[in-house]
């Protein structure tokens, strides 16, 4: 693996190490204790969040031990089952040549994001299918690679779980993209966190429907699967390892994502973790600043004044 450039050997551990904490998130579930603890207002956390972080963070740490990795469980424990390890790249995405600008990038040039079960409380009620596993990659404080995993999707040959990556300049695997519904605009946002903010900025796009689905990556899903034109939160409420591997996925597919206001994210190790501007995305085909644009200056301004 060595003879690979260093964020081709991230994204394809990065990979494998999602698909095993995957496993590690049914298991838990299919134990039924999922241990449950309040981390404050709507921020659950749960054995398998935390077992989940264990397994990615140990296994990129071990391999990359330069490189920063912030997992949103915090600092945990690293010590973990030898069977929780993932020592093995993909061997189908090596097989992709890295983008020119990427080749030479180092160790301290990248910060990697970890949501090890995004859509902790759809977990919680039984909605499996918009449970996501996040890995994002920054360079120089941009997002350019990510994997979203779903633990719960079936696949036609009845296999459970699929693993989507994607890097700026390359493009994305592990999924098929589907084209939009012309005929129609619908939007895609927080099933469980809205408010009177939300909602404006949602009527101001008058959308012909609303899906309202949890957690980030299950939400760049509807965009990459062609359920949905766009993405608009607009309130704080989601943090950087929520946004990072979205944001290199569907990017690397030509979508767009910023927060409301047309600004890009940094994921840089010295950010603070809250995207206090919410979030705007939009899908490939879809004209990212005529979206941007309907949002009104009202509802801007009042999101500028919290960052």
């Amino acid at each position: 693996m060595a003879q690979h450039p260093l964020l081709m050997r991230v994204v394809a551990l990065s990979i494998n190490a999602a698909n095993r904490a995957g496993e590690i998130i049914r298991e838990v579930m299919n134990k039924g204790e999922l241990g449950i603890v309040d981390k404050g207002k709507d921020d659950l956390q749960t054995e398998a969040d935390r077992s989940a972080q264990r397994c990615i963070v140990a296994s990129l740490s071990n391999h990359f031990p330069k490189v920063k990795v912030i997992g949103e469980e915090g600092n945990i424990d690293l010590k973990i089952p030898q069977e929780w390890l993932t020592n093995e790249a993909d061997q189908d995405f090596l097989r992709n040549k890295c983008p020119d600008s990427l080749s030479n990038v180092s160790e301290d040039d990248l910060v990697i994001w970890v949501d090890p079960l995004d859509g902790t409380s759809e977990y919680t009620q039984g909605f499996l299918e918009h449970v996501t596993v996040l890995i994002g990659v920054s360079v120089n404080e941009r997002a350019v690679g990510g994997v979203i995993h779903q633990p719960y999707f079936k696949t036609d040959t009845g296999k459970i779980g699929r693993t989507i990556w994607g890097v700026k300049e390359l493009g994305i695997g592990g999924i098929n993209p589907a084209a939009l519904p012309e005929n129609k605009f619908i939007v895609t946002t927080t099933r469980s966190h809205s408010n009177a903010l939300v909602q404006s900025a949602l009527d101001a796009l008058t959308p012909d429907e609303v899906l309202r689905v949890g957690g980030a990556g299950y939400k760049i899903i509807q965009l990459l699967e062609g359920k949905a034109h766009a993405y608009v939160f607009a309130s704080a409420g989601c943090k950087k390892w929520d946004t990072c591997a979205p944001e290199a996925v569907l990017e690397a597919n030509g979508g767009t994502l910023t927060d409301m206001m047309g600004n890009h994210y940094l994921y840089g190790k010295g950010v603070s973790f809250p995207n206090k501007g919410g979030v705007l995305a939009t899908a490939k085909g879809v004209n990212y600043l005529d979206v941007l644009n309907k949002i009104p200056a009202h509802i801007k301004e009042e999101i500028s004044k919290k960052l």
